[in-house]
């Protein structure tokens, strides 16, 4: 099988939220034999040549180094939101040479490497995000690391820009998904239970549909 993975791409883990809703750090749960960061590197893996993590000290930096990754705190000095990450993220992946940052937070389990593979396809020097029937996942997303710079300015001076307000000032093109279901996020430990409900589900139906098939075939 070739290789779909990118050299002109990085990529970028976003594990540094204060979970308050969920009550613990969400990169670290549990998730079908695998942690939330184990899930999301996976999917990342699968297109970028390089992955890093977005964390600040905690189980999600301290799981990411027992991991051999590369972890990126936030500037100290910039503005605090979800951009705050991302702008880390574009300097390192400047600095290594990559055109471009693929993004994911860790509490979208269900995005898969397929899935990052056709939004990196989609992208232009513009970059892209995903966007489904529910709307847009601006932090599913193909940032140029040539913003890196202009990111990092208004940061420091105290101006946070929204995601989607930013991706529109770059010109990021707006990829479509058809499939909501697969942007679900784990906001509670509800929402993860539901989500690993849905797992089993899906899992449990593509079995009875291979075993359909098998069947046709021996009957045919």
């Amino acid at each position: 099988m070739p290789d779909a993975r990118a050299p002109s791409l990085a990529g970028l883990v976003l594990a540094g939220g204060r979970s308050t809703r969920f009550g613990a750090e969400k990169a670290v749960q549990r998730l079908g034999g695998a942690t939330l960061l184990e899930r999301a590197l996976a999917a990342l893996d699968g297109v970028c040549a390089a992955v890093a993590v977005s964390a600040g000290p905690g189980e999600a930096d301290a799981l990411a180094r027992r991991l051999g990754r590369t972890v990126l705190p936030d500037d100290p000095t910039h503005a605090r939101g979800p951009l705050t990450g991302v702008a880390a993220g574009l300097a390192w992946a400047r600095g290594s040479g990559a055109a471009g940052l693929v993004t994911l937070p860790c509490d979208t389990p269900l995005v898969d490497a397929a899935l990052l593979v056709r939004l990196a396809a989609s992208a232009g020097e513009r970059g892209a995000y995903a966007r489904s029937p529910d709307g847009p996942h601006g932090l599913v997303a193909v940032w140029p690391t040539s913003v890196a710079g202009s990111l990092a300015t208004r940061l420091a001076a105290g101006d946070h820009p929204s995601v989607r307000g930013f991706l529109e000032e770059i010109g990021a093109t707006a990829v479509d998904f058809a499939d909501a279901a697969a942007f679900r996020n784990a906001n509670t430990r509800a929402d993860l239970a539901e989500i690993a409900a849905q797992i089993v589900e899906s899992s449990g139906s593509r079995a009875s549909q291979t075993e359909d098939d098998a069947g046709t075939s021996t009957t045919s």
